[in-house]
C-alpha cells in the first residue's frame, strides 16, 4: 500500500517517471543498477536489506543516483546513520504529499532536502544521543559556522533551505561553478561529507536563508 501511495503521489508530477518498484532493499539495489535512475526513494525499514544498507550500497556503487529516505517519527535513530551513508533527502511518511515531489526534485537537482518536520526531529535527536544538550549542540554548530567566510555562511544558509547549486547561484547572482566551489569549501570547513549533513549544521546553528526578493 505504501509503494502504491508513493507511486500515486509521484505520478502527479509529469516531470517524474517511476521506472521500477522494489519489494525489499536487495531488490532496490539491483533495480537501481539496472535502471540507473536519478533518484531512489527508500523506506528505512525494508525486508532482507534495510534502507540504510541499501542507501550505502547505492551511494558506493552508483553515486550518480541520489537517495531519498522515508522515515517515521519513531525512527529518529536511523537518520544519522542515513546521513552517514550519503542520503540527501529525508521525509516523514505522514508529511504532505507535495513534500515527496519537492524532495525528489531537489535531490535530482543535486540539492539536499530536509522537510521541516525532519529537520526539527534531526536537531532534537542529535541533542539526545549523548553528544550534549541541545544548547550545547547549537553552540558547537555556531562555533563551526564562525570559521566560514560571510559568503560561505550565506551559501550554507541556502543549503539549509534545500536549494540546489543552480538555485543558490540565481539567488546570489553568482556563476554556478563559483557556488559549487563555495559548497565544497563549506563541506570541508564544517568537516561533513554531504549537503544533507551541512543542512543539519545550518539548522542547528539557526542559519536560515533570507526570503526571495519578491517575498520581502
Amino acid at each position: 500500500m505504501i509503494r502504491a501511495g508513493v507511486r500515486a503521489v509521484l505520478a502527479t508530477d509529469p516531470g517524474i517517471e517511476v521506472v521500477a518498484e522494489a519489494a525489499d532493499g536487495h531488490e532496490a539495489v539491483e533495480l537501481v543498477r539496472a535502471h540507473r535512475p536519478h533518484v531512489a526513494v527508500l523506506d528505512v525499514r525494508m525486508p532482507r536489506t534495510n534502507g540504510i544498507e541499501a542507501a550505502a550500497e547505492i551511494r558506493r556503487t552508483l553515486p550518480a543516483t541520489g537517495v531519498v529516505m522515508l522515515t517515521t517519527f519513531g525512527e529518529d535513530d536511523y537518520i544519522l546513520r542515513a546521513l552517514g551513508c550519503g542520503a540527501a533527502g529525508f521525509l516523514i511518511k505522514s508529511g504532505e504529499p507535495e513534500e515527496l515531489v519537492a524532495g525528489v526534485r531537489a535531490v535530482a537537482d543535486g540539492a539536499a532536502y530536509l522537510s521541516p518536520k525532519v529537520a526539527a526531529r534531526v536537531v532534537a535527536h542529535l541533542a539526545s544521543t549523548g553528544a550534549g544538550a541541545l544548547a550545547g549542540r547549537r553552540a558547537a554548530a555556531r562555533e563551526r559556522v564562525a570559521g566560514l567566510t560571510p559568503r560561505e555562511r550565506e551559501v550554507l544558509s541556502h543549503l539549509g533551505g534545500g536549494l540546489s547549486n543552480g538555485q543558490i547561484a540565481r539567488r546570489l547572482h553568482l556563476v554556478e561553478g563559483t557556488v559549487k566551489a563555495h559548497v565544497s569549501s563549506v563541506l570541508a570547513r564544517l568537516g561533513v561529507d554531504n549537503r544533507a549533513a551541512a543542512a543539519v549544521v545550518a539548522h542547528e546553528a539557526g542559519i536560515l536563508p533570507p526570503p526571495p526578493a519578491e517575498q520581502r
